[in-house]
C-alpha cells in the first residue's frame, strides 16, 4: 500500500525494471504523468515502461510487482 499526499510528484522517472508493475487505485486520483486514474482503476505497466507518479488530490494505491 502506498499513500501519496496531495500535490505529491515523484522525483525523476519511475522505470519498471526488471519486471512489470501493477497498480490498483484504492482512493483518490493517481496521475502517471500522462493521464488521471480515479479510484477503482487498474494499471498494468509492462517491463521497460516508465512514468512519473503524481497526484493533485492525494491517493492510496495498492502496488504489486508480479515478478517480485
Amino acid at each position: 500500500m502506498l499513500e501519496m499526499d496531495p500535490q505529491t510528484c515523484w522525483q525523476g522517472i519511475d522505470v519498471h525494471e526488471p519486471g512489470p508493475e501493477e497498480v490498483f487505485v484504492v482512493s483518490g486520483v493517481f496521475n502517471d504523468g500522462d493521464r488521471d486514474y480515479p479510484a477503482g482503476s487498474f494499471i498494468h505497466a509492462p517491463a521497460g515502461s516508465s512514468h512519473i507518479p503524481q497526484t493533485a488530490t492525494g491517493c492510496t494505491l495498492f502496488v504489486f510487482y508480479p515478478e517480485g
